[in-house]
């Protein structure tokens, strides 16, 4: 468990850095950071609880892109892939959303969600960052609770 942990976090800072560094991340590391987030709820929970937790949180991510997609195209008239949104923060989505428990899932994503945007808001001025690094700004937040839920036991992220 403790080796699936350290992995996380390595792919996550892997993520994060090829994101802010290049606004690119090799597409690997999604499937890796999926197979090993879904392979720590394994451990901490029963293939029933995975499987079910896991649809459920796929198909959250799924609305939530289904509706930003709308809202891109008929709202916005713009692009959706790589104007609104880039591929690798939606292959993010997916992976994170294969690691916890549906309401652990919920208050991390909304957690990450806005964390990135204090975060781009502040580098913004000092950086003339233009796009938001979302799936790099995410990792940096899973790799902050994990390093947390690591040392400090309460809450366990899978009994929420």
């Amino acid at each position: 468990m403790v080796l699936l942990k350290v992995l996380a976090l390595a792919v996550c800072g892997t993520i994060a850095y090829q994101d802010l560094k290049d606004r690119m991340v090799i597409w690997v590391a999604f499937p890796m950071m999926a197979l090993i987030l879904t392979g720590i709820h394994l451990a901490s929970s029963g293939w029933e609880l995975v499987l079910w937790f896991s649809v459920t949180n796929l198909l959250l991510v799924s609305g939530i892109l289904l509706l930003l997609f709308l809202y891109t195209q008929f709202v916005s008239k713009k692009k959706f892939l790589n104007t609104s949104l880039g591929l690798g923060d939606i292959l993010f989505f997916y992976a994170f959303s294969l690691g916890f428990p549906t309401l652990t899932f919920v208050i991390l994503f909304v957690g990450a969600l806005l964390f990135s945007l204090f975060l781009f808001l502040l580098l913004k001025s000092v950086q003339n960052m233009e796009t938001v690094p979302l799936a790099g700004f995410m990792s940096l937040f899973l790799i902050g609770t994990m390093t947390v839920s690591f040392f400090i036991k309460t809450p366990n992220l899978y009994q929420l």
